[in-house]
């Protein structure tokens, strides 16, 4: 498998995962808060760079703004799995939000980008883990592909 389809396969991944996110808030009415909305925007972000890389003459590029993404997902993920850890520690209404939801994308695509919930709500178990959960076994395999792709020797 060359580099270009492993991309765009990552980037279709990350897709569906959005399509995932956008059901459950639509379909199963789990608000998102704001540390979801962040990892929306990640995932995103590794589309687009998986994108840029499928279509350049240097996948790596793409490979490795992926990875950035990524590896930030991760870390917002992990600051989403310690306020599940810790009750009584919120993210709640606060500047952040506040902030996230003045962001133009969050203005214009309110249904994709708008923080309505709390991030100690995110505990309803799909399959055994919480969003929040799920989010970071995602994380953690894209970040993988991606540096696969970085390492690997073909293109």
């Amino acid at each position: 498998m060359n580099s270009r389809s492993i991309l765009l396969s990552t980037a279709a991944v990350c897709l569906l995962l959005i399509g995932a996110a956008l059901y459950l808030q639509h379909v199963k009415d789990m608000l998102p808060c704001p540390l979801c909305v962040i990892q929306r925007y990640l995932f995103l972000a590794i589309a687009t760079g998986c994108l840029v890389g499928a279509f350049a003459r240097k996948p790596k590029v793409g490979a490795a703004l992926g990875l950035a993404a990524a590896v930030g997902g991760l870390g917002v993920v992990g600051k989403h799995l310690y306020v599940l850890a810790h009750p009584g520690f919120s993210c709640g209404i606060d500047p952040v939000e506040t902030a996230l939801n003045k962001i133009p994308t969050a203005t214009y695509l309110p249904w994709l980008f708008q923080a309505d919930g709390l991030c100690e709500n995110a505990t309803d178990a799909i399959v055994g883990l919480s969003v929040p959960q799920w989010s970071a076994v995602w994380f953690v395999i894209l970040a993988a592909t991606m540096l696969w792709v970085l390492l690997r020797r073909r293109a």
